[in-house]
């Protein structure tokens, strides 16, 4: 499987969020759960960034989440989280990201989602798709 990229450059887009005294753990570095919350911050954003609205009925549904903790993180620098879009499905479709201090990247997330109505997974229309190939990380290809 292909891992989501360690250079910032990767990705169209960027936020930075604050980590928290309660974001570490007894070592002193960013716990593995706060990582998730950091993600989700990031991933969260990403989405508002898109535009794009629910179709009438429909729902995202996160299926998966993967975390590769890469180098220890710390408090109190900020986070920037990058996200794009990984793979592309039918009805799914991955947010890649990855959180980067000064040290560099600490960590990469793979997230998928899966486009939802009432009767389970809907395939998503073409505007649907567009927006997320508009907003591909570089380099990325679909296995």
């Amino acid at each position: 499987m292909q891992k989501p990229p360690r250079d910032v450059a990767a990705y169209p887009f960027t936020t930075h969020t604050e980590t928290r005294f309660q974001d570490l753990d007894p070592l002193g570095h960013i716990n593995n759960v706060a990582y998730a919350a950091l993600f989700e911050n990031g991933r969260v954003r990403f989405n508002h960034s898109l535009g794009l609205e629910h179709p009438r009925g429909t729902r995202w549904l996160i299926a998966r989440v993967e975390i590769d903790y890469v180098a220890e993180g710390f408090f109190p620098e900020a986070m920037e989280i990058a996200s794009g879009i990984g793979q592309i499905g039918n009805s799914s479709w991955q947010i890649l990201s990855a959180a980067f201090q000064k040290s560099g990247c600490v960590a990469t997330s793979v997230t998928t989602l899966v486009l939802t109505d009432k009767n389970g997974s809907m395939p998503m229309d073409d505007a649907m798709r567009g927006v997320l190939e508009r907003a591909r990380v570089k380099g990325w290809a679909d296995s």
